[in-house]
């Protein structure tokens, strides 16, 4: 199983805006849940602690393989959340890794 994990900090003057902005990351990346074949699981969590070096969301998700996370990268589904969300996420960190299922 391949973990793929991606943090952004996302755009917003007011924090009522950055909330907004959250939101819609979240309602746009829950949308593909049942779209994209091999992703087997998808979160998306809000920073609770407010460290000023937190991101402020994650995307947690699983694939079934290195196969089906590099279908993923050019799905139209997530080509089409990507653009939508171009100009709501201004830094972006990933982590992909293998682990072992028992």
């Amino acid at each position: 199983m391949i973990r793929h994990i991606v943090m952004w900090n996302v755009s917003g003057p007011t924090a009522e805006e950055k909330q907004g902005n959250i939101e819609r990351l979240r309602s746009c990346f829950h949308g593909l849940r049942g779209r994209v074949p091999g992703l087997l699981h998808l979160e998306v969590g809000k920073d609770a602690s407010s460290v000023d070096y937190a991101c402020d969301v994650v995307l947690y998700s699983e694939f079934e393989s290195w196969e089906a996370l590099a279908a993923y990268a050019v799905h139209p589904e997530h080509l089409r959340v990507r653009d939508e969300l171009a100009g709501v996420r201004i830094a972006r960190h990933q982590v992909d890794y293998e682990v072992q299922v028992d």
